[in-house]
Parts: structure tokens; sequence; C-alpha cells
């Protein structure tokens, strides 16, 4: 699911707030979050 989303994320198919709802459902951990998008992970 990372690199999937990593990826997906590079070529502009996902938003950062996509991204924090997949942090929310668990499929990525905080830190993935970070590493993919180069900031870190707040939780609202």
């Amino acid at each position: 699911m990372f690199e999937s989303l990593k990826e997906r994320y590079e070529k502009n198919w996902c938003r950062k707030d996509q991204l924090a709802r997949f942090v929310q459902l668990a499929a990525i951990t905080p830190e993935q979050y970070e590493e993919i998008t180069g900031e870190p992970y707040s939780a609202i």
C-alpha cells in the first residue's frame, strides 16, 4: 500500500488530505505519511 500511495502522490494522483485519511484507517503509518509528503502528520 505504501509504495502505491507514494507513487500516486508523486504523480499528483493523490492529495495530502487523502493520505491523511489512509493514516486514520491504519493503511499507512504517520511516519510513512511524512516520508511520502515530506511533512509531519498531524491528526486533526
